[in-house]
């Protein structure tokens, strides 16, 4: 009789894929194929090497895989709100008189101290430094909203400014609609002519006047925004008679002006001064004043309102058209 042998069956170095086994301890189920014994080691060594370092240290047990470490939360983009807004760029037209220059920075150190952050910058159209085509060669690649510093519809506001802002064509630029007509003129002239003497008792009374000063121009809508100025300034001051007036190239001239109104029996009358910043219109008009004139508008607090004013409504106005309309009816 054959001895049964005492040679131990070899064992397969993994586990049977199953635990079921018969009452000798013996597996009852089959092995894994070959294919799936190789995937099952992939595994493994997977789950192995995610416990080790890149430097070839084990990683701490206590720390979670990578695929189960939770993601920080993108940092947020700015909203275009958060974006810095357009600059404003006030266009004032120039003068040789030194008081103008200081007079128009002074303006927009107000306008600053009204809007803190905002870029607030300067070009002028002749006479001063900086000139406009400079400041716009310093803003390449910016927005910017041109505010001008001018008080009607004019020459420079419909032909110089949409040129300049056509000849820097890498500045994305609005052109806002000039400061007048508008009421916060209107309360700057009323606050100048305060400064000046006015005394309100006059207001209503027979022998007071104003005659509104303005440099003049041979364009028909800046005079009828001058007239619109007087009629509402005429209002403000409770019925007293405005009369509009030029320095240049429209009549009546500001001595013409007075004459007339004295004439009526308006003896005590105002020279009311229609400009931004002093120069050589502006002295030309006080010096015919019989009594008293006001100074030009300058920084008065009312004009840097005005400027901003102005600023957000070109920012509001997107549509081409708009701007146009903004243009033609300020």
């Amino acid at each position: 009789m054959t001895e049964p042998s005492t040679q131990q069956p070899r064992r397969s170095p993994l586990p049977p894929t199953a635990t079921d086994t018969d009452s000798g301890g013996r597996s009852t189920v089959p092995l894994d194929s070959t294919a799936q014994l190789l995937t099952r080691v992939t595994a493994q060594l997977a789950t192995q090497l995610s416990f080790v370092s890149r430097n070839g240290t084990r990683r701490p047990m206590h720390r979670t895989r990578p695929s189960d470490t939770p993601r920080l939360p993108a940092a947020p983009r700015p909203s275009p709100a958060e974006a810095a807004p357009p600059t404003l760029l006030v266009v004032a037209h120039g003068s040789r008189d030194p008081q103008a220059l200081r007079t128009v920075l002074a303006l927009l150190d107000r306008v600053r101290d009204l809007r803190p952050g905002l870029d607030v910058r300067l070009g002028h159209i002749e006479l001063n430094q900086p000139l406009l085509p400079d400041t716009l060669d310093g803003l390449r690649g910016a927005d910017a909203v041109l505010v001008p510093l001018l008080l009607g519809r004019g020459h420079h506001v419909k032909h110089d400014l949409p040129a300049a802002a056509a000849a820097a064509p890498s500045v994305r630029t609005r052109i806002a609609a000039p400061l007048g007509p508008h009421p916060l003129l209107v309360e700057a002239l009323y606050g100048r002519l305060v400064e000046a003497g006015w005394d309100p008792a006059d207001e209503g009374g027979r022998r007071a006047a104003v005659v509104l000063a303005a440099a003049g121009s041979r364009d028909p809508d800046s005079a009828q925004d001058t007239r619109r100025t007087a009629r509402m300034l005429a209002e403000r001051l409770g019925g007293v008679p405005v009369v509009p007036a030029y320095a240049s190239a429209a009549t009546p001239t500001v001595p013409a002006a007075l004459r007339a109104l004295a004439a009526r029996g308006r003896h005590r009358t105002f020279v009311a001064s229609y400009f931004t910043a002093p120069g050589r219109f502006a002295s030309a008009a006080a010096s015919a004043a019989p009594r008293a004139a006001a100074v030009p508008l300058g920084a008065h607090p009312a004009m840097a309102r005005l400027l901003l004013h102005r600023y957000d409504q070109a920012l509001s106005a997107t549509a081409p058209s708009e701007m146009v309309s903004l243009l033609a009816s300020a």
